[in-house]
């Protein structure tokens, strides 16, 4: 029986009775290694991580009577091979449990354990990336204690591991004065009171400059902290605070985050997804961003903005010269709306790089009036389309768009084909950000074509 990680004496456990009724994932069949005897792994002498980190990893394991998960024995084994080869600074280490190219044995909490043990002499990696894993709070123990030992770790991501409020206070307030510029949290239900530990955090953190908490089921309490500290906080460059509990229709959110952009001078890519924005909360932001120098991301995405909203875009981008990148996917700003957007970037805006309006009810005559933008507003460079009504006006402004050159293929999410003589759109996976959940199974991870947002807007990316 594998023996379980020790308790610091004062400390309480930070497992949970789902973790503890969950079973042990099968072993992938080209890796069914087992920890041995108790009694054998005490004769074993503790390799350093120079020597080799796959074999630092199998007898630590032996000699905590821990047993070896075969898929961090893969990734440890590519690692000392790109040391071997003289790539040993600024290493990344890869063992997300979503990788669908290699089987996979999720990493659980006691398995960080021994990870952790051995991370925190490696001072050639900074960055750890144990996403879609089954850490739970008793891998965020180890996790925060990994980061108080390993000051070269500046990336983190520790999305989708079932990490609760309890796990979400231990990262927070060992954050107080680290070296960590990018930490992911996205879709850990650390809810409210986690959130408040992380904004509390805020108040003192001077290094962390992208900060994550998508899908973590914020409340209203914790969003109006967030806005509350980043009118002090003067290292956060990007922040994610998508889809919080909102029980109110008063639109509190955009309320706070608008005051504070007017006094936040910093921040420069905002996320609020799922917020429930409606116009009077675009108003809102509309509103701070006349007085805001240095937002250049705006993502307001699956909100509930139509075309009366447009109106206070439209005419703040006749001004703002600052905003490069706006996210209005899945909203319903329709025909009007895109008329409203395409007279400014005509006549007006020269700073919008690009502006994604995927499934916004527009129609041909929207969408044909944003095609003419291009064509005169050469910093307007990438437009995404799809999922709004084509008529053949449309395919062929597009088509007639990428044949001139004003519009890149890797811009855009539409391919124009033709069958007939007549011209279609075809989708393309381009977007400002596919792979914000998930990665493509061939090609680079981080393609700038999938991820033109990030790469317009480079703050805090993973090394």
């Amino acid at each position: 029986m594998a023996a379980q990680p020790p308790r610091p004496v004062g400390e309480r456990s930070m497992g949970s009775s789902r973790e503890a009724a969950r079973a042990p994932a099968r072993s992938p069949a080209w890796a069914s290694t087992q920890a041995s005897t108790p009694g054998a792994a005490l004769a074993v002498q503790r390799e350093s991580p120079e020597s080799g980190l796959q074999k630092h990893y199998s007898n630590l394991c032996m000699e905590k009577s821990q047993k070896i998960n075969p898929f961090i024995l893969h990734i440890l084994q590519e690692v000392d091979e790109e040391i071997k080869k003289g790539l040993a600074a600024g290493i990344t280490l890869n063992i997300a449990g979503n990788n669908r190219l290699v089987p996979v044995e999720r990493v659980t909490g006691e398995d960080f354990w021994i990870l952790s043990k051995i991370l925190k002499n490696c001072l050639y990696i900074n960055g750890l990336d144990v996403g879609y894993n089954l850490l739970c709070d008793v891998g965020a123990y180890y996790a925060a204690k990994l980061l108080q030992k390993q000051l070269n770790l500046i990336y983190l991501n520790l999305m989708f591991n079932d990490i609760g409020p309890e796990g979400g206070e231990l990262i927070a307030k060992v954050l107080h004065n680290r070296t960590l510029k990018y930490l992911r949290m996205t879709g850990n239900k650390i809810e409210n009171k986690g959130g408040m530990f992380f904004a509390a955090m805020l108040q003192i953190n001077s290094s962390l400059e992208k900060l994550d908490l998508g899908d973590c089921d914020l409340g209203m309490q914790s969003v109006i902290a967030f806005a509350t500290v980043l009118t002090q906080n003067q290292a956060i460059k990007a922040i994610n605070l998508n889809r919080p509990i909102l029980y109110s229709e008063q639109e509190e959110s955009t309320v706070h985050v608008g005051r504070m952009l007017k006094e936040n001078h910093c921040l420069v890519a905002l996320h609020m997804c799922k917020h429930d924005i409606k116009n009077s909360g675009i108003q809102q932001l509309c509103d701070a961003l006349y007085l805001n120098s240095s937002l250049r991301y705006l993502d307001v995405s699956c909100n509930k903005i139509t075309h009366d909203g447009m109106v206070y875009l439209a005419d703040v981008l006749k001004s703002n010269t600052t905003l490069e990148v706006i996210d209005l996917s899945f909203n319903r700003i329709e025909n009007a709306g895109a008329n409203y957007l395409s007279e400014t970037l005509t006549s007006h805006n020269r700073s919008l790089k690009a502006l994604s309006v995927v499934s916004n009810n527009i129609e041909g005559e929207g969408l044909v009036a944003l095609s003419q933008s291009m064509k005169t507003n050469l910093t307007f460079s990438h437009i995404y389309i799809w999922g709004n009504k084509f008529d053949e006006a449309t395919c062929i402004a597009y088509s007639d768009l990428i044949q001139m050159g004003c519009l890149k293929p890797d811009n855009t999410d539409v391919e124009p084909f033709v069958v007939d003589g007549r011209v279609y759109l075809a989708e393309v996976s381009n977007g400002l950000k596919k792979h914000y959940y998930w990665t493509s199974t061939y090609g680079e991870s981080y393609d700038h074509s999938s991820n033109a947002g990030f790469a317009l807007v480079p703050v805090g990316q993973q090394p």
